[in-house]
C-alpha cells in the first residue's frame, strides 16, 4: 500500500518532467491556463448556484480542487472543477443537511475514490454498458434544465423542493411571480451563447454573453423605471469575520472546518456517527459519479492530446482534491469534459496548463469579485441550460433510441427515467443490473452443445458402438450452464462413454462447475465413463481444484485419441 501511494501521485506531471519539459512549453501551458480559467470563472459560479449555494464557493472548488487534482492526476490535460452532473446529487444533501453536510459529504467521497484508486478500481468504468452512462447523462441534463426555470423567470418560490416533480409543481404554483425583465435577460444571454460560436470562435460565447447582458441589465435598471433583475450582489451576501459583503468576498479561499458550516436554513450541524451514517449514502453517489466522469473526460482528453492517463492515479487525485477542498470551502469537484477540451485546443501540453487555471481564477476572484457581482442570476441559469442542452446529446439518445436492440432502448430508458424521477444512483444502480441480466441472456445464447454420434469430422478419430461426442462452445456460467448440460440427462441411460469437448469453454463458474459434476454424476450412475476434453487454462485449474478427475470413471484428456485409449484400457468399459 505505501509503494502504492508513492507510485501514482503526480504521475503525469512526473511523466512530462522525464520527457523533458520546455520553456515554449510552459509558455503554452500558461496561455491555455488563463483561456480555460477564465472559461471556467463563470461556469463555476454558476454550478455552485445550481446546487443552492453562493457562487463563491464553486470558485473555491476550481481553485482547491482544481489544483490539487491537476498536481497529482494521472491525466495530462484533463481540468477539473465542479460540473453539472453533480448538481442532482449535491442540491438535495444541500438542502436536507445545509453546506457543512454538503461539504463533509464530498470529503468522504473523496476518500472513497482515494480508495477505488488505490485498489486499482480505475478499468472498471469501462465495464458500464453505454446506453446506462447516455441515459443517467441525459437524466441529469433534463433535471438540471428544469432548475433553471426559477431563475430565468425570475420566480419567488416558497422553499426549494430538491425532487425533480415537486420542484415543477412548485414552480408552477409560483408562476404568478414570473418577470418578463428576467426573462428578457435570460433570453438575451441564451442567443448570444448560441450565436457566437457560430459567428467566431476567437472566444468563448460566455465571455461575450455574460458581460453583455450584464451591462444591458445595468443599464436598463438605470433608463427605465421598475426594471430589475437579480444580480449576484442582490441575490448572496457573506460575512467574513465582522464584514458583510454583498455577493463574492474579493479573498482567496480561507481555512475552515468543514463540519462548521452550518446546516440547513443556518441551524446547528453536529457530526456524529449517525450523521456520517446518513450522509454515506450521498457520498458513494458523489464518488461513483466522480469516478465517471473524471476517467471518461480523461479518456475524451486522450483522444484529443493523443496522450495516456493513468485511471488509478486520476481516482487518487480525483480523491485528494475533494478531501483537502471541503477545508476552504469546496464543494465536490471532478473532470469537466468542456473545460478540459477547451483546454487541449488552447494548447495545453501538460497538467501546468490545469494549475494555471486554478491560479488564474485565484486572482480573478481577489481583484474583480465586485464585478462579477453584476451577473444577472438568469444569465448564468441561461449558461446552465445550454450546458444542459450539451450534456443531454438529445441527438445521440435519439439515434439509440431508432437503432438500438429493443433491450438496449429498454436499459437506456429505464436509467433516463429513474434518474429523473428518483435520483441518479438508483438510475444507475437499476441500469447496470438490467444490463447485466441481458448480457447474461445474450451469453447463455451463444453458449451450446452438440452431440456427434455417428462419422467423425476431419482429423477426429473413429467412436466405437456406444461412445458419444459432447461438443460445448462458449462460456460455462450460471447464465448458460444447464441449457448447455441438458442433453446428457437425455443420453445418460444410453451410453457406455461420453467424451466432453471443452476447447471452446474459454471459462467455467461455480454454477457451471456444479452443473458440470452433476451430469457426470448422473452419467456414473448409468455406468457411463467420462472424459473431459481439450480444457482450457482456466477450465483446467477449477476442475483440478475440484478433483473430478479422481473419481472413479472420469479423466481428464488432451484430446479425443487420448480419452478413447483410456476408456479401451478400462476394465470396467471391457465389462460393460
Amino acid at each position: 500500500m505505501t509503494s502504492r501511494l508513492t507510485e501514482l501521485p503526480g504521475a503525469a506531471l512526473r511523466a512530462v518532467w522525464r520527457e523533458g519539459y520546455r520553456g515554449e512549453d510552459f509558455r503554452a501551458d500558461v496561455m491555455a491556463g488563463l483561456v480555460v480559467g477564465v472559461v471556467a470563472l463563470p461556469l463555476a459560479m454558476a454550478l455552485a448556484i445550481g446546487v443552492g449555494v453562493p457562487p463563491q464557493y464553486g470558485l473555491y472548488t476550481s481553485i482547491v480542487a482544481g489544483f490539487f487534482i491537476a498536481l497529482l492526476g494521472g491525466s495530462r490535460t484533463q481540468v477539473s472543477g465542479p460540473t453539472a452532473a453533480f448538481i442532482v446529487i449535491l442540491a438535495p444533501i444541500y438542502a436536507s443537511y445545509g453546506l457543512a453536510g454538503l461539504l463533509v459529504s464530498g470529503l468522504m467521497g473523496g476518500v472513497i475514490l482515494i480508495a477505488m484508486g488505490l485498489l486499482r478500481l480505475g478499468g472498471l468504468t469501462r465495464f458500464i454498458p453505454h446506453p446506462v452512462t447516455t441515459g443517467f447523462t441525459a437524466g441529469i441534463a433534463t433535471v438540471i434544465a428544469a432548475m433553471q426555470i426559477k431563475d430565468l423567470l425570475g420566480l419567488e418560490l416558497d422553499g426549494a423542493p430538491a425532487h425533480f416533480f415537486e420542484r415543477l409543481v412548485a414552480m408552477w404554483e409560483a408562476r404568478a411571480t414570473a418577470s418578463l425583465d428576467e426573462l428578457g435577460i435570460g433570453a438575451l444571454t441564451l442567443a448570444i451563447l448560441v450565436l457566437t460560436p457560430r459567428l467566431t470562435r476567437r472566444f468563448p460565447a460566455p465571455l461575450i454573453a455574460l458581460p453583455a447582458a450584464a451591462c444591458v441589465a445595468l443599464g436598463g435598471s438605470m433608463v427605465w423605471e421598475g426594471f430589475e433583475v437579480a444580480t449576484i450582489a442582490s441575490s448572496f451576501e457573506t460575512r467574513v469575520g465582522q464584514e458583510l459583503y454583498a455577493g463574492i468576498p474579493p479573498l482567496p479561499p480561507l481555512p475552515m472546518w468543514p463540519w462548521e458550516a452550518g446546516g440547513p436554513g443556518g441551524a446547528s450541524f453536529e457530526l456524529s456517527f449517525g450523521m456520517v451514517r446518513a450522509l454515506l449514502g450521498g457520498a458513494l453517489a458523489i464518488a461513483m459519479l466522480g469516478a465517471i466522469e473524471s476517467l471518461l473526460s480523461a479518456v475524451v482528453a486522450d483522444g484529443m492530446a493523443r496522450t495516456r492517463h493513468d485511471p488509478d492515479a486520476e481516482l487518487i487525485a480525483q480523491g485528494v482534491g475533494n478531501v483537502v477542498a471541503p477545508f476552504f470551502g469546496g464543494i465536490p469537484a471532478t473532470g469537466a469534459i468542456a473545460r478540459t477540451a477547451t483546454n487541449i485546443k488552447s494548447g495545453a501540453c501538460s497538467p501546468v496548463a490545469a494549475i494555471v487555471h486554478a491560479l488564474t481564477i485565484l486572482g480573478a476572484v481577489v481583484v474583480a469579485a465586485p464585478l462579477l457581482g453584476y451577473l444577472p442570476m438568469a444569465s448564468l441559469a441561461a449558461l446552465l441550460v445550454l450546458v444542459a442542452w450539451n450534456m443531454s446529446e438529445a441527438r445521440h439518445f435519439a439515434h439509440i433510441v431508432r437503432v438500438a436492440p429493443r433491450s438496449d432502448v429498454a436499459v437506456l430508458l429505464t436509467c433516463f427515467g429513474l434518474t429523473v424521477a428518483v435520483d441518479m444512483v438508483v438510475g444507475v444502480g437499476v441500469g447496470v443490473v438490467l444490463a447485466a441480466f441481458i448480457f447474461m441472456r445474450r451469453m447463455s445464447e451463444v453458449t451450446e452443445g452438440r452431440l456427434r454420434e455417428e462419422e467423425p469430422a476431419a482429423g477426429q478419430p473413429a467412436l466405437a458402438p456406444g461412445v458419444m461426442v459432447y461438443a460445448i462452445s462458449g462460456p460455462l456460467f450460471f447464465g448458460a450452464a444447464q441449457k448447455a448440460m441438458a442433453a446428457l440427462e437425455i443420453v445418460s441411460g444410453e451410453m457406455r462413454a461420453v467424451i466432453l469437448e471443452l476447447d471452446q469453454v474459454p471459462a467455467m463458474d461455480a454454477t457451471g462447475l456444479v452443473a458440470l459434476e452433476s451430469a457426470v454424476e448422473t452419467l456414473r450412475e448409468h455406468q457411463c465413463q467420462v472424459a473431459l476434453v481439450g480444457c482450457q487454462k482456466q477450465t483446467r485449474e477449477l476442475l483440478e481444484r475440484a478433483a473430478i478427475a479422481e473419481r472413479d470413471g472420469v479423466v481428464i484428456a488432451e484430446t479425443s485419441a487420448e480419452a478413447l485409449a483410456f476408456f479401451n484400457a478400462s476394465d470396467s468399459w471391457s465389462a460393460a
